[in-house]
C-alpha cells in the first residue's frame, strides 16, 4: 500500500487531470484556474462555482468544454464537504453544505487550486497561458 500526504494526492490529481486537457482548450482552461482562486477568496466558494456555472451555459452554446472540464476536475479531487449524489454537481453540492462542512470545502478547493495552477504553469506552453499573459480575458 503507497502512503501519500494530502498533498501529494491533491498534485497527482491535478497534474494527471491538466495532462488531459486537449491544447485547443488549453488558454480558456488557464485562465479559469488562475481566476477561480481569486474568485473564491473575493466571493466565496458557492458564488465562484455559480459564475462557473453560468460560464458553462454560454459553453454549451460554443462547443467549448474548458469550465464543464474544469468542474468536473475539481468535483473528482475529492473535497471534503460536498456529499456524493448521483445528478448533483459540485456547485449544487457546495450550496447544500452546512457551515462547517462549507468552510472545509472552501479551504480544500483552495488548497487543490494550488496544484492546478502549478501544474497548468509546469505543462502549458506559454502559447497555452497566453490569455494569463495578457491578463486575463
Amino acid at each position: 500500500m503507497i502512503h501519500r500526504t494530502r498533498q501529494q494526492t491533491r498534485a497527482l490529481h491535478a497534474y494527471e487531470r491538466v495532462m488531459r486537457v486537449p491544447p485547443g482548450e488549453r488558454a480558456d482552461y488557464a485562465t479559469h484556474v488562475h481566476a477561480l482562486g481569486a474568485a473564491v477568496l473575493r466571493n466565496g466558494l458557492a458564488a465562484a462555482l455559480a459564475f462557473l456555472e453560468r460560464e458553462l451555459e454560454s459553453e454549451k452554446a460554443k462547443q467549448d468544454k474548458p469550465v464543464g472540464r474544469l468542474l468536473k476536475d475539481l468535483a473528482d479531487a475529492l473535497l471534503p464537504g460536498p456529499p456524493r449524489m448521483a445528478g448533483v454537481k459540485l456547485p449544487e453540492a457546495v450550496r447544500r453544505l452546512e457551515m462547517s462542512d462549507y468552510m472545509l470545502a472552501t479551504r480544500e478547493l483552495l488548497q487543490v487550486l494550488v496544484w492546478f495552477r502549478r501544474a497548468v504553469q509546469a505543462t502549458f506552453t506559454q502559447e497555452d497561458r497566453s490569455h494569463v499573459a495578457d491578463g486575463g480575458r
